[in-house]
């Protein structure tokens, strides 16, 4: 392909100069050499020999110039095109490893130019590619790791049920079930995961008032704050302002991050929420207050089943993807989350723009 693209416009340089040059040519031996001969009738010359000494050297440097030319077109097209067509070739070659899966090549890049700037968007899209395929590749990891443990259990007590090991007891059915529960709970939020992948193209947008839907999500939280004697503190500053946004994605995102709040905030402790400006936007937070999240877990919490406490969070039963699904839903209403923590509290955050 790359050779019949730059012979192709190599043919396309010379029919160029071609043209050009039978043009001159015609214009020399019709118009030119006419004047000349109606010239040297005029000074009482006769023009015959000297015309066609005239017309021979104008023919003969044409030639010449028209052969130098076509050299020289060659020569420097031939090196411009090879210098565009490279790394066009290297970009074709690099696309069938990606394909195979190699993601470790990068296009070099050797200009600022169109053909730098698209080498260096086609390095950012192999990136991309490559971090995705990681991401594919550690989410069928951790999908399966969270799926052996309970059928690793649900296995062993049935065959200790079949071989008469394990006596038939209410008991022993409550571990399974409960254990079915937790398999049927990961399948739901991988589910309610891929939903929140594809909520870019499907926002259902409305005006949203952030205090009233805070405050709505708090309300059908209440049992489980309570039973944790977790003391709320709202504070709504700038939460007047009205979002755009899709009311059951941006309430599951709420959802999301109250649960995370009472699965995490200490027996007893508080749980601050409060809204500020942010911009041109408004930014939530969630402060609870639980010292166990280290800043060496921050950068990763909202990667899809990272679990911070891991001594706790399987007794939890959470699956580290409630804080991923926040991070898919939000961005997908261009804004931004983010956790630090300050003071003995963790704050989990995001921010919408207005």
């Amino acid at each position: 392909m790359r050779k019949s693209l730059l012979w192709k416009l190599l043919g396309i340089n010379i029919l160029i100069i071609g043209f050009v040059i039978v043009i001159v040519w015609l214009a020399i031996d019709y118009l030119a050499a006419r004047y000349f001969v109606i010239l040297m009738k005029q000074y009482n010359i006769s023009p015959v020999s000297i015309h066609e000494m005239f017309v021979h050297s104008v023919h003969r440097y044409l030639i010449w110039a028209t052969l130098a030319a076509i050299l020289l077109a060659l020569s420097l097209s031939f090196l411009l095109m090879k210098r565009v067509l490279g790394p066009l070739s290297q970009m074709t070659e690099i696309t069938r490893k990606i394909a195979s899966g190699d993601y470790s090549n990068t296009v070099p890049i050797y200009s600022q130019d169109e053909v730098g700037q698209l080498a260096a968007a086609f390095n950012r899209m192999a990136d991309s590619l490559q971090a995705i395929e990681s991401l594919r590749k550690a989410m069928t990891i951790n999908v399966a790791h969270e799926l052996r443990t309970p059928l690793t259990n649900i296995q062993g007590y049935l065959e200790g049920l079949l071989d008469g090991v394990v006596p038939p007891s209410r008991e022993n059915f409550e571990l399974l079930h409960a254990e079915t529960l937790r398999l049927v709970d990961l399948v739901e939020n991988i589910l309610r995961l891929a939903k929140a992948d594809a909520s870019r193209r499907d926002l259902q947008k409305t005006e949203i008032h952030v205090a009233a839907l805070i405050e709505q999500m708090l309300d059908s939280f209440r049992p489980q704050l309570d039973a944790r004697k977790i003391t709320v503190l709202p504070r709504f500053i700038g939460a007047e302002a009205v979002l755009q946004g899709d009311s059951d994605k941006l309430s599951q995102v709420v959802g999301n991050l109250l649960e995370n709040a009472v699965q995490y905030t200490d027996m007893g402790g508080t749980l601050r929420i409060f809204t500020q400006p942010a911009g041109k936007g408004i930014k939530v937070v969630f402060a609870n207050s639980s010292g166990e999240l280290s800043e060496e877990d921050l950068p990763f919490i909202f990667e899809r089943f990272y679990r911070g406490e891991k001594s706790r969070s399987r007794a939890h039963g959470g699956a580290g993807i409630g804080l991923a699904i926040v991070k898919e839903l939000v961005e997908a209403h261009n804004g931004t989350v983010g956790a630090d923590i300050a003071h003995g509290e963790t704050r989990v955050w995001f921010s919408l723009p207005t």
